[in-house]
């Protein structure tokens, strides 16, 4: 379930788009995806996580929550330093706060 964001080409390289794809089929099919391409990111809430994709010239993020039924995919941004911005942590808190306010 996609909340915000895409992956495609451009701006991510091909390379890049195909990296998160295969990532992302991997968390679909049940499997924990860990250091070094995701890291837990409680500060945005319980089940989320921040997957990292290396490209030619930047780093992309994909903020995602593993929920029983989907990943779902709250923000994808391009990240130049070693904090993640703390307005694609407040604009992942609300997105995925309307999504489950919208799905009950």
């Amino acid at each position: 379930m996609w909340l915000h964001g895409e992956v495609k080409t451009p701006p991510l390289s091909a390379a890049a788009r195909l990296e998160a794809g295969y990532l992302l089929r991997v968390l679909q099919s049940g499997t924990l995806v860990t250091m070094p391409h995701s890291r837990p990111m409680p500060s945005i809430g319980r089940s989320c996580h921040e997957l990292r994709i290396t490209d030619e010239d930047k780093i992309w993020r994909i903020i995602y929550r593993i929920d029983t039924d989907a990943i779902v995919i709250a923000d994808v941004f391009g990240k130049k330093t070693a904090k993640t911005p703390k307005n694609a942590i407040d604009n992942s808190k609300a997105r995925l706060r309307k999504y489950d306010d919208e799905s009950r």
